[in-house]
């Protein structure tokens, strides 16, 4: 069985701001992860921190289509993310995430299934706010208790 989750949201910004929010980690930063050590540039790795929750990840840069793909693997297990970029007008970008190639099976993969929905969900809300109010809404880092 090949699972995909995929989340979506329509934001209101051109297909040029919205994919280059999630190149520049400067941009990047205000909605998903705290820090990078670079920018996304197809081939190359690229690590990821969340400083709450003493996590970093690496993520390798699979392909990048500008103002229309980015693709890259990451985690453990191992697993491929699509950021699809749509132009619908000049000023409105509906942009998909797919994750896929997940290795996982029976309770780890439901466990990963809602966990990774519910976390890209979150990461789109968290952009949308940005992007068109200038919100940083803190959503990631606010999602599980200050305890943890």
């Amino acid at each position: 069985m090949s699972v995909v989750i995929e989340t979506q949201m329509l934001i209101r910004k051109p297909v040029a701001e919205v994919f280059n929010a999630f190149i520049d980690p400067e941009i990047t930063s205000k909605f998903w992860f705290t820090s990078s050590t670079g920018p996304l540039i197809e081939n190359k790795t690229v690590d990821w921190y969340w400083e709450k929750y003493e996590i970093t990840t690496s993520i390798y840069v699979e392909q990048l289509i500008n103002n229309e793909l980015i693709q890259f693997t990451w985690g453990d297990p191992k697993s491929t993310v699509d950021l699809i970029f749509e132009k619908i007008s000049d000023y409105e970008t509906y942009l998909r995430i797919r994750n896929y190639d997940i290795t996982l099976e029976g309770s780890e993969l439901i466990k990963f299934v809602i966990d990774h929905t519910r976390d890209f969900t979150t990461v789109l809300n968290g952009c949308k706010a940005y992007l068109e109010y200038g919100a940083q809404l803190n959503l990631v880092n606010d999602r599980l208790p200050p305890f943890v």
